[in-house]
């Protein structure tokens, strides 16, 4: 089996994740080369998978200013860096594993798939979930038409309460103008799954939803500015306690930490209490989540009518215990199903019985966990590239850069509804951009 070898740009969590994949499946992938600014994830990865020194670069610029050195590469950037090292690499002629969002914005979306098409080059992006079992195995019983043609779906994207306040009101993915629409950072996996289950085009777009409950008017009244600064009177019954969340509950220790220290399992072992606490002290994961600079919305409801007439809801809120679940009305039947617990229900009309579908569970499980691998989708997707950049792809879960782009745009055509209240017509929307509003896959 011939290796596919690889340089990985961005060696934050994410771009840890797909490292780490690869050296999981290092019968199929070899990692050559790397770039990071931060010289401690540089080191530990480049020892960890045998990187020679003359391939490590501390910047995207550097590495993509040498030969074309690997047959892909993957970025792994904060989401407002994406364009630029895809664009360049693009020109050297790299195929690209690029972590999702795609761009921030849609005009940056655009130019990276138009760029792709016209160079030829392949451009997978990290919609992870289309490579769980659990997805697959929803999307065959469809294609095997099961509960006949979909007519109607709703889906719901349980972000999780803590998990709202550590990455989208401390986080990185805080701002929209740092980062991304919440309804985009979050949710571009559910609208590219949406679009994959209904498999026709999106036709027109309505969105509401608001930034309601962590702002600075809900802050309890003498709550200091940073928890970790102690003297809240709330601390003691408050679930975003940052003492409480990242130093003192060790259940999601590992993760958390891990992000909140920028210190990564791969070095060893997790940040210790006492450099936890010294960390807090001093970015925003320390800070009341109530007195914060975030503006990204945490509740939202998306409508979409599709080709044909079917429609589906996407709902978006951060007030839930975490995961993903989706309802599937069709004219011969109804299917349900919950990531969290890997429970697929059929309900067919024809007996009126309901049956339970069994689903194989993946590496990295069905827990609705930060640490879950997505459902087993990370490992997943790097099984589907091997064969997807080899060129001997007959599967129906990749999709090319095009179709993920266009994903992309129900939900900035959402965030555009959600501004104006207007309903967005997708045709129109697609062809600011130069896109045809058609799908492939």
């Amino acid at each position: 089996m011939k290796k596919l070898t690889a340089i990985v740009i961005g060696l934050g969590s994410r771009g840890c994740v797909y490292s780490n994949a690869m050296k999981k499946l290092e019968d199929k992938f070899q990692i050559v080369g790397l770039a990071d600014p931060l010289k401690a994830h540089l080191d530990t990865v480049k020892a960890w998978h045998n990187v020679p020194e003359e391939n490590c670069y501390d910047s995207w610029e550097d590495i993509l200013a040498q030969p074309k050195m690997a047959d892909f590469a993957v970025i792994a950037t904060q989401d407002k860096m994406h364009m630029p090292p895809a664009l360049k690499a693009i020109e050297k002629g790299y195929n690209i594993l690029l972590e999702k969002p795609v761009a921030p914005t849609p005009e940056e979306c655009a130019a990276i798939a138009n760029a792709a098409e016209k160079k030829g080059v392949k451009v997978l992006v990290c919609h992870v979930l289309r490579y769980t079992n659990f997805y697959g195995r929803v999307k065959q019983l469809l294609l095997d038409g099961a509960i006949g043609d979909v007519m109607s779906l709703i889906a719901v994207e349980a972000v999780g309460n803590v998990h709202q306040s550590h990455s989208f009101v401390r986080g990185n993915w805080h701002k929209t103008s740092d980062s991304a629409p919440m309804i985009l950072a979050k949710c571009s996996h559910d609208t590219d799954i949406i679009q994959w289950l209904i498999d026709k085009p999106c036709k027109k777009v309505q969105s509401f939803g608001s930034l309601t409950h962590f702002c600075k008017e809900n802050a309890p009244e003498g709550a200091p500015k940073r928890c970790i600064d102690g003297g809240c009177p709330v601390a003691d019954t408050c679930v975003y306690n940052a003492k409480r969340i990242y130093v003192d509950d060790h259940s999601d220790a590992n993760w958390y930490r891990e992000v909140a220290t920028a210190k990564f399992s791969i070095d060893g072992g997790v940040a210790s209490d006492e450099e936890t606490v010294a960390a807090l002290k001093n970015n925003n994961y320390g800070m009341c989540v109530y007195q914060m600079d975030n503006d990204v919305v945490d509740h939202q409801v998306v409508n979409m009518e599709f080709e044909g007439g079917a429609t589906a809801s996407l709902t978006m809120n951060a007030f839930n215990k975490g995961g993903r679940y989706i309802r599937i009305f069709g004219t011969k039947g109804e299917l349900y199903a919950n990531m969290s617990d890997a429970e697929i229900t059929l309900y067919t009309f024809a007996d009126k019985q309901h049956h339970q579908v069994s689903v194989t569970a993946a590496e990295g499980g069905f827990v609705a966990g930060h640490g879950a691998g997505h459902g087993g989708g990370d490992i997943g997707i790097m099984g589907e590239l091997y064969d997807y950049f080899s060129g001997e792809y007959d599967g129906y879960k990749a999709a090319d850069i095009s179709t993920s782009v266009k994903n992309h745009l129900l939900a900035f055509a959402a965030e555009e509804s959600r501004l104006t209240g207007t309903v967005v017509d997708m045709d129109d929307f697609m062809k600011r951009y130069d896109l045809k509003n058609e799908f492939t896959k």
